[in-house]
């Protein structure tokens, strides 16, 4: 469910009309929905209350502070890939004690800057990283709370990009060698293990990969109190999928269900990283059509956004709804939507049935919510889009547009040209 929807023939994001926001903006802007992003996290939190859970918003979806801040209201937690996200994570007010710390490579200064903070705990992916992280703790007198992130070799069935949890992946330590791993890091002094983790791909519809690898954990977990190890936290990371087009991913209620049932009675906290499945459906791209052209075998609607505001399109092929935001055409057409990039790949639809969009008109992107303004560059030295919040009747501007002038912030002419 999400609060976009039309009112006499106008699109609107909960009580506020899409036009009246570009009268105040322009285009191309992100819109979100605050009452989508609660319900969404709400519900999915929610689902789980009879289990001792943590629910870390996956930051890398959607970083804007103000969405984040949503978050750390409502006493959720983030899971981080990067120094930046941790940085973002504290400024937006989420507490350190529910800020998890994943990723292949973490350098010695996001090490130090995480432990500074006291966050929850690092998700360690490699043996490596693992006596990196023993040495930088050793030197600042800490001891480092981990989890090992074990590839638990389970086929995710999604896009191949956004598959994480096979031995052909660059995430987790394997299997076979997770034993020998936990019994390493317990020889480090400066190492605390508490958890298991894993993550095994990103917009998945189907329950099954989830119950397999969390099965695969739970022996493994069997297998470390053996070894009297005192595992007190199970991370199944995120990636419950959303509809885009006619998919159907379980309900959160559902999944959570699920997975209970497979967990038992065991005595741990699980901890969920869900991002897509929050702010996926919370947002859109609103963009205007500059030109439409046509060759013998093809039909353009050319907009004012790029694949440099949402490359999702270009990236993975991936679908998004397209709608108009206000309904005046009846007919309908066979178009490519397209924007001002200098490549081919800049498409936002292709070959795709969609009303016949005239100079001028609002276009909506839908499902924008995730990996779409996070994702998005300067290509082409175009400035990245606005980005706007509505709350009920008011909206707000939660990122400014960027200007020419912010383009070339940071760039400097040497003294010898």
């Amino acid at each position: 469910m999400n609060h976009f929807v039309y009112k006499n023939d106008d699109l609107f994001c909960e009580d506020v009309p899409i036009t009246g926001i570009v009268e105040k903006v322009g285009t191309p802007f992100y819109c979100y929905s605050h009452a989508t992003i609660t319900r969404h996290f709400r519900v999915f939190r929610d689902a789980f209350k009879d289990l001792d859970h943590l629910t870390c918003f996956s930051v890398k979806s959607n970083s804007n502070l103000a969405i984040l801040k949503i978050f750390a209201l409502h006493e959720g937690g983030a899971d981080i890939v990067s120094g930046g996200e941790l940085f973002r994570a504290l400024k937006a007010g989420i507490t350190p004690d529910k800020i998890v710390y994943s990723g292949v490579g973490k350098t010695p200064e996001e090490m130090k800057f995480a432990l500074t903070s006291n966050i929850s705990m690092f998700n360690v992916e490699s043996e490596q990283e693992l006596q990196a992280l023993n040495t930088i703790a050793g030197a600042m007198g800490r001891k480092a709370t981990v989890a090992i992130r074990i590839n638990p070799e389970v086929e995710a069935h999604t896009h191949p990009y956004i598959m994480t949890g096979h031995s052909e992946n660059k995430f987790g330590i394997s299997l076979e060698n997770s034993l020998q791993t936990y019994e390493s890091a317990r020889q480090m002094k400066n190492i605390d293990v508490k958890g298991i983790s894993c993550h095994i791909g990103s917009q998945l519809t189907d329950i099954d990969p989830f119950l397999n690898a969390l099965r695969k954990l739970k022996d493994i977990l069997q297998e470390l109190k053996k070894m009297a190890f005192d595992i007190r936290f199970l991370n199944l990371g995120g990636g419950l999928g959303i509809t885009y087009e006619d998919e159907k991913p379980p309900h959160p209620l559902e999944y959570a269900m699920a997975l209970k049932e497979v967990l038992g009675k065991e005595n741990i906290t699980l901890i969920l990283e869900p991002g897509r499945v929050i702010i996926g459906n919370a947002g859109i791209l609103i963009t205007q059509v500059l030109y439409t052209k046509s060759t013998k075998n093809k039909r353009f609607v050319i907009v004012d956004a790029g694949m440099n505001d949402l490359i999702r399109p270009t990236l993975y092929n991936s679908f998004h709804a397209i709608q108009p935001v206000k309904i005046i055409h009846s007919e309908m057409v066979v178009a490519d939507l397209v924007g001002p990039v200098c490549e081919t790949g800049d498409f936002f639809a292709k070959d795709r049935k969609m009303p016949a969009f005239q100079s001028g008109d609002l276009v909506a992107i839908m499902s924008a919510g995730a990996y779409s303004f996070s994702m998005a560059s300067n290509y082409n030295s175009r400035p990245r889009p606005a980005e706007v919040m509505v709350k009920g009747k008011l909206f707000s501007i939660i990122r400014s547009r960027e200007t020419y002038d912010d383009l070339i912030h940071g760039e400097m002419i040497p003294e010898f040209l």
